[in-house]
């Protein structure tokens, strides 16, 4: 059985969660990280000290988006990872995109669900917001053209944005105009695993 090794209000371990539940794999998650701490033996299997890690048998792997694709092609080759090198570059160019965007992202969510209104970097929060915004508009003239990041239907790489896409809608901050991009998480908030999972309260 999978386990994977994560706290749930973490946006990397909510990709890897929402994705098992996605492919309907048995498996198992224990809270790590955070106010859970961290034990030798995770330290042991994920040196970084971060999460997730997951254990799948005898792989023991960590880095959220190498863990996805991993999942992706053991368990759903074609459906979720292309078989085609062109298709698959594809999702793999989102999927890296994401890390840009979370960077931008990141002090918005600290300041704005993290730290006390005392406490808040008003210009870190405000260029934080602004590069967000900026590069959901990126995002909305690729969804403009296609239903899903990974093409005609959804797919692995409809995950790590689609986990960053919930707080980008859910911090209290302002958004650009992004049509398409609201059109796309309005179908990701129509799949159980996604509710479940990823739209749970912001910690």
């Amino acid at each position: 059985m999978l386990t994977i090794w994560g706290r749930l209000n973490s946006h990397n371990v909510k990709k890897v969660a929402w994705f098992a539940r996605e492919l309907d794999l048995p498996h198992v998650r224990h809270d790590v990280g955070g106010q859970f701490g961290m034990s030798e033996a995770y330290i042991a299997m994920n040196p970084n000290r971060l999460i997730p890690t997951i254990e799948d048998g005898d792989v023991v792997l960590w880095e959220s988006n190498a863990i996805l694709r991993y999942l992706a092609s053991r368990y759903a080759p074609e459906a979720m990872w292309p078989a085609d090198p062109a298709a698959r570059a594809q999702c793999d160019k989102w999927m890296d995109w994401q890390f840009s965007f979370a960077e931008g992202q990141r002090d918005a969510f600290w300041n704005l669900v993290r730290k006390q209104p005392e406490e808040r970097d008003a210009t870190a929060l405000e260029k934080s917001v602004r590069l967000a915004g900026e590069a959901m508009l990126i995002l909305d003239r690729a969804l403009a053209s296609q239903p899903w990041l990974s093409g005609d239907q959804f797919g692995v790489a409809d995950v790590p944005m689609g986990v960053y896409a919930h707080s980008f809608f859910a911090l209290p901050m302002e958004r650009p105009d992004v049509p398409h991009v609201r059109t796309w998480y309005d179908r990701l908030r129509e799949r159980p695993a996604y509710v479940e999972t990823v739209m749970i309260p912001l910690t």
